[in-house]
């Protein structure tokens, strides 16, 4: 939901010129090995994590190609988490939450009395918040920026 990313592109190409340039390629960012291929009728990009030693948030992105006629195709990439790495995000999100709503309902139950304490909560949870989004600009979503790059790379005239 929060994690996934929407790309639009335009090729002037036709969708069996762009299956035969995309399927089979072979992507590097940041020294992980991506692979285009074709399963169920659609491209998708997945990495070859199985040599990866730290614990990271990858994406597997489709690409959707659709015919626009004479003028060439137009091209969706929809990034996602790995199933496998998309619980410890979600799980931060939703502390960082708790914190905000439970430090909302302490101050609304006696707000002279738990005002310092509501607003240590609502800091630590904005703070662990802005790091937790920080790395993941760093990490997940600077993998699909780069990876709709090379993408869009591949598909230019």
């Amino acid at each position: 939901m929060i994690f996934n990313r929407t790309y639009r592109l335009q090729s002037p190409l036709t969708i069996a010129v762009l299956k035969e340039r995309l399927n089979m390629q072979k992507l590097k960012v940041h020294n992980l090995d991506f692979e285009i291929s074709e399963k169920e009728n659609m491209l998708k990009i997945i990495p070859h994590a199985e040599d990866v030693t730290g614990v990271k948030t990858l994406p597997i992105t489709h690409i959707g190609l659709n015919g626009n006629g004479d003028h060439g195709t137009n091209i969706t990439l929809r990034s996602k988490p790995r199933k496998i790495d998309v619980g410890g995000p979600y799980l931060i999100v939703v502390f960082c939450l708790f914190c905000v709503v439970g430090a909302g309902l302490f101050y609304l139950i006696n707000a002279e009395e738990y005002m310092w304490p509501s607003l240590t909560m609502v800091s630590i949870g904005i703070i662990i918040f802005i790091v937790f989004w920080l790395k993941m600009e760093t990490g997940y979503f600077d993998y699909t920026r780069k990876i709709r790059n090379q993408v869009r790379s591949l598909i230019t005239v």
